[in-house]
């Protein structure tokens, strides 16, 4: 699991990240508003542990523009802000959890444990299957069913196809699609991505060289824009 904390107080940012790091999850540091953007927009986080009063930009703006791009990712502030006003707020915002400062460790921890459970819970829980222009995809099977016959697909096209499923219309990002479908941190070749894409655009676009679902955004990253 990977978390993004953002803090701009070093003590406290320093103990959350080792004693997170001794509870095995991947931590990623972001000190000031600008720093968080940037990682959200760069990378795939499974939790944004995020504190309100930082530079740049503040933990309500960011909260608000993650929501707007992404309502999967789980959100929980830790802010000295302690007035109902800004739990109020900050909830509104789309955050799932509000904590305040000074916080107990322990506490904080079995919440973002059980934020984390519930989140991969929900995610079991989803549909097994996709449907989209006359073709159907069973993430569970690995197997596609196109008008032009049945596809198998590998491990790594399925979970990238999934990701761009999930974030439809989203223009997704080599480095985020690297680290859900690779797991670590290094820009693949454009040639890589774009191979799977194009397999996409031959296993289910009726005309691959003109495509409906599976885009290409020079410069950026990926989209799909299926329809339902």
């Amino acid at each position: 699991m990977r978390i993004l904390l953002v803090e701009d107080e070093d003590q406290i940012r320093k103990l959350l990240k080792i004693n997170l790091t001794l509870e095995g999850y991947e931590v990623i540091e972001a000190v000031d508003g600008l720093q968080a953007i940037h990682a959200i927009q760069a990378q795939f986080f499974d939790l944004i542990l995020l504190d309100i009063m930082l530079p740049e930009i503040n933990g309500f703006d960011i909260c608000e523009q993650v929501r707007l791009r992404n309502d999967k990712v789980a959100i929980i502030i830790l802010s000295a802000k302690d007035t109902v006003q800004d739990k109020i707020k900050g909830l509104k915002l789309g955050a799932d959890d509000y904590i305040t400062k000074p916080f107990v460790l322990e506490e904080l921890l079995l919440r973002i444990q059980n934020l984390l459970k519930r989140s991969t819970e929900e995610k079991k829980t989803e549909a097994n299957t996709y449907s989209f222009g006359g073709n159907t995809v069973n993430f569970e099977t690995y197997e596609a069913f196109t008008p032009s016959g049945p596809v198998e697909l590998t491990n790594k096209e399925a979970l990238l196809l999934k990701m761009l499923i999930e974030r439809k219309n989203e223009v997704v990002s080599r480095h985020q699609i690297l680290q859900y479908v690779w797991g670590y941190d290094i820009y693949p070749t454009t040639r890589t991505i774009d191979n799977f894409i194009l397999n996409f655009r031959k296993y289910f676009e009726k005309d691959p060289r003109n495509p409906e679902y599976f885009h290409s955004i020079r410069g950026v990253g990926y989209k799909f824009t299926g329809k339902d």
